[in-house]
């Protein structure tokens, strides 16, 4: 978003051939070096005195063995050898460089034949890059939509970075940009939304955004630092291209001051080897992260760019496959009956679907078929005439028809943009997808027509001196035809010549191989339809065979499909994978038991079974219940207890207790439900199965093997864990201002997102004290969630400002064994990890609701 590396003279008539010179100027928080072949120093910033205690006279000519220690030495050579590429660029961290120094961290990089090593002190806040941006990317892949992770990509950033404002910043085909989503530190103004010059970032600064992803300004109020000497024994200066030490132009500068900016970075966004945009960060006062946090959130750019790269793939991928699907369809009618191509409604039906429009002509052998909205026939044939004189063979497509045909402002309201797609060899026949204007405002950061301006020291590029909106209301455009709507065009265009030139056999072979694999389909769901029908006709069978009456029959019958409906439901909810124990029984007690549901205990951890194994489980567990119910423990005031283990084969046990009930002795008969307990599980699975009837109640126990046993839940938690969420969420916080104080990063995220859960219409985060202290005066939030334990401090102090003035909290915390204090003993204490559930939870036993926004 901001127009970098303008410091060098450039030929604004050629610009995107100007080589990239830059001035030999570096920012003061480092020192550089350079060294030939020879390892003989051949340049050093003006300030590696304050590093190192040796003047550049000392240093230029001087072995670089001089200058750093010998292991230093190693280790850098070590990293050349690593280096791949031209624009590679290899960091140490924490180097021991001289006696007597600070450790340094080192990024090494070549540039022609010259070896450049740039050095700043190595900080305590350096951290482990690799394990957080894995724990950030994750997160990443759980958004749902690209609108989502784009947001959630600008959360992260501003959450290793720690900048002020983040900006995730879209270009468009036309160089300009937007900005599409952001996070901000409260009390920062918003810009999303807002959109900027091509000229703010010009041709010259995006060919160097895609070399070197990465660019820090500290402090913009530093003054930059000479290399010495500026130029080499050729005359040339040196190539910073890559450097990180890198100084910026004064017009940048200048830029970011108008901004009232003081320090900024930015991140390269490379999708399918091109700029798709950038994370432009801003900062309110100097800030200098630490060049492992550096790599961190470069290390993210990266991979948020594969994955943004892999998202847009996906979708056009999908999108294209349903484009095929409609041109095979399109193909395969239009060549039983050639008539159809004329039927301007009929195609325009077919293809909306895949390229929204708002109007279809169709143009054959001179005479034309309407559909929608489209321009009168006198003003089509002056677009024809326009669209032969071009490349009659290849798809054209345009967002604005004036361009093409000038008269065409009258008619833009009807057609102001079009893709057309061409019929024939012969420059006379097409199909006209046309849409509609689309009059939208666009907010300028900035007059956009005042973006480019000489400069007083000749043809250079001057920022804008106004960051105010300027808006903008576009006319005679259309919403402009993508890439792949494009291509779905001249999939369309293909599809159709091969149809006007009778290619019938290719025709009639696709005819049939769909014929195959609709007789395959139909094979396939006529043998499962037969297995379900031979399933339900033996559950009536065995179930008409022990029924007494007709009621107890239908009733009897009914449960039995129920149960396994419920159970088909619960291995179908994740495509017909494993599903868990603790569930089975749940939905089973609940859907059969009604109240007597308390009176049902499990004990064991929440296995997870393979269909096959659940399904046959469901209904052994459903035919215990039942006479649970109708004749054990459950009929009378007793209770049953369930549970199970695994032994050291991984085979799973399961024993049925029932206590407390009426006397039980054996059956005199083996109805249905006996024997559907007794023979499933060695039948089905391989398992075993004893049923005992003792007289204080029935005893049952089971063994599946572990072959059906696909392991442990990882979510186990207890008996709460398996509700459904809706029994436990509400909207405690429906509109309310909630206050979040969390020392780790990646715990608050979740924190927050688990509040925003619960209907809070705002978060605000702290880490510390004295942070959430000034939100409290600031917000006056209505809700507080804090983390008892905040690195060296603890969060009483918040917690008394809190009780003062009357706002609900909970207390959060890692140890299970409570605070360790008695001042706040009546506050509930959520332990981690926690969700919306565990929240809600607390809130109850609080026994105060968070009060109303009109109140006080």
């Amino acid at each position: 978003m901001t127009p970098e590396d303008l410091d060098f003279k450039v030929d604004l008539n050629n610009c995107d051939r100007e080589p990239i010179h830059i001035l030999g100027n570096i920012q003061p928080f480092g020192f550089l070096v350079t060294v030939g072949s020879d390892w003989l120093i051949s340049r050093v910033s003006a300030n590696v005195e304050t590093f190192t205690g040796k003047t550049p006279a000392d240093l230029l000519g001087e072995p670089l063995a001089d200058l750093f220690l010998p292991q230093a030495l190693h280790n850098i050579r070590n990293r050349l050898v690593m280096l791949r590429g031209p624009d590679a660029v290899e960091r140490l961290f924490a180097q021991t460089l001289m006696e007597g120094r600070p450790p340094f961290d080192v990024a090494v990089h070549f540039s022609a034949e010259t070896i450049i090593i740039e050095c700043e002190y190595a900080t305590e806040d350096a951290i482990e890059a690799a394990g957080l941006v894995r724990t950030l990317v994750s997160r990443l892949g759980q958004a749902d939509t690209l609108a989502a992770f784009i947001r959630e990509s600008a959360r992260q950033v501003k959450a290793i970075t720690g900048f002020d404002r983040v900006m995730v910043y879209r270009f468009d085909n036309e160089g300009s940009g937007e900005v599409v989503a952001e996070a901000l530190t409260p009390g920062v103004d918003s810009f999303l939304g807002l959109h900027y010059p091509a000229s703010d970032i010009p041709a010259q600064a995006r060919q160097l955004y895609v070399r070197n992803i990465f660019r820090i300004i500290a402090d913009v109020n530093a003054n930059p630092v000479p290399l010495v000497p500026q130029l080499d024994p050729k005359g040339l200066p040196l190539d910073q291209s890559l450097s990180v030490l890198r100084a910026v132009s004064p017009i940048h500068i200048e830029y970011l001051r108008n901004m009232g900016v003081s320090a900024s970075l930015s991140i390269s966004i490379i999708v399918d080897g091109k700029l798709w945009g950038l994370f432009a960060c801003h900062h309110y006062s100097p800030r200098l992260t630490s060049l492992a946090t550096r790599t961190a959130s470069e290390l993210f750019g990266q991979m948020f760019s594969l994955m943004l790269e892999s998202r847009e793939r996906s979708e056009t991928a999908e999108y294209e496959g349903r484009a095929r699907a409609t041109t095979d369809r399109l193909m395969a009618t239009i060549a039983r009956d050639n008539d159809l191509l004329q039927n301007a409604q009929w195609i325009g039906e077919i293809i909306f679907d895949t390229i929204p429009a708002d109007g279809v002509a169709v143009y054959l052998s001179g005479v034309t078929h309407f559909h929608g909205l489209t321009p009168a026939p006198d003003q089509f044939r002056a677009i024809v005439s326009a669209l032969n004189r071009g490349a009659a063979s290849q798809v054209f497509a345009t967002d604005s028809i004036s361009s093409l045909v000038s008269e065409a402002g009258e008619f833009a309201d009807v057609a102001a943009g079009m893709i057309a797609i061409p019929l024939s060899r012969r420059p006379r026949d097409y199909v006209v997808l046309f849409r509609s204007e689309q009059m939208r405002a666009v907010r300028w950061a900035g007059n956009p027509e005042k973006a480019v301006e000489l400069g007083p020291h000749g043809a250079r590029l001057t920022p804008r001196k106004s960051f105010e909106i300027w808006s903008q209301l576009v006319k005679g455009r259309s919403t402009p035809f993508t890439r792949s709507e494009r291509r779905v065009a001249e999939a369309l265009r293909v599809a159709m010549l091969e149809v006007l030139i009778r290619l019938s056999d290719e025709a009639g072979l696709e005819r049939q191989k769909a014929h195959e694999r609709q007789e395959l389909l139909i094979a396939e769901l006529n043998h499962r339809v037969r297995n379900i029908l031979s399933l339900i006709r033996g559950l009536i069978s065995q179930t008409r065979d022990g029924a007494q009456t007709i009621e107890s029959f239908v009733g009897n019958l009914e449960t039995r499909v129920q149960a396994l409906a419920l159970a088909h439901d619960q291995v179908t909810r994740d495509r017909w994978g494993p599903a868990k124990l603790r569930d089975l029984i749940d939905v089973e007690a609940g859907a059969f038991l009604g109240a007597k549901r308390a009176n049902l205990s499990m004990e064991g951890p929440n296995v997870l079974l393979h269909p096959p194994a659940f399904t046959c489980l469901a209904l052994v567990m459903h035919e215990l219940m039942t006479n649970a119910l109708k004749y054990g423990a459950l009929s009378d005031n007793g209770r049953v207890v369930i549970g199970w283990h695994q032994d050291e084969d991984g085979s799973l046990m399961i024993d049925w207790r029932e206590i407390g009930g009426p006397p039980v002795t054996p059956p005199e008969r083996r109805g249905f439900g006996s024997t559907v307990i007794e023979r499933t599980l060695p039948h089905d699975l391989g398992g075993d199965a004893e049923v005992h009837y003792r007289l204080g109640g029935v005893e049952a126990h089971f063994c599946i093997p572990s072959r059906h046993v696909a392991g442990v839940a990882q979510e186990d938690e207890g008996r709460e864990s398996y509700l459904t969420p809706t029994d436990k969420m509400t909207r405690m916080l429906a509109g309310k201002t909630a206050m979040l104080v969390e020392d780790s990063m990646i715990i608050a995220l979740d924190a927050e997102d688990a509040l925003m859960s619960m209907g809070a219409e705002r978060v605000l985060m702290a880490s510390n004290v004295p942070a959430a202290i000034d939100i409290i005066r600031r917000e006056n939030p209505d809700f507080a969630l804090l983390d008892y334990n905040l690195g060296i401090e603890n969060s009483e102090s918040i917690a008394e400002m809190l009780a003062e003035r009357g706002t609900p909290f909970l207390f959060v915390t890692g140890y299970g064994s409570g605070l360790g204090t008695t001042r706040f003993h009546d506050v509930p204490v959520v332990t981690k990890p926690y969700g919306p559930n565990q929240i809600a939870a607390a809130l109850s036993r609080l026994g105060a609701t968070v009060p109303d926004e009109t109140a006080g």
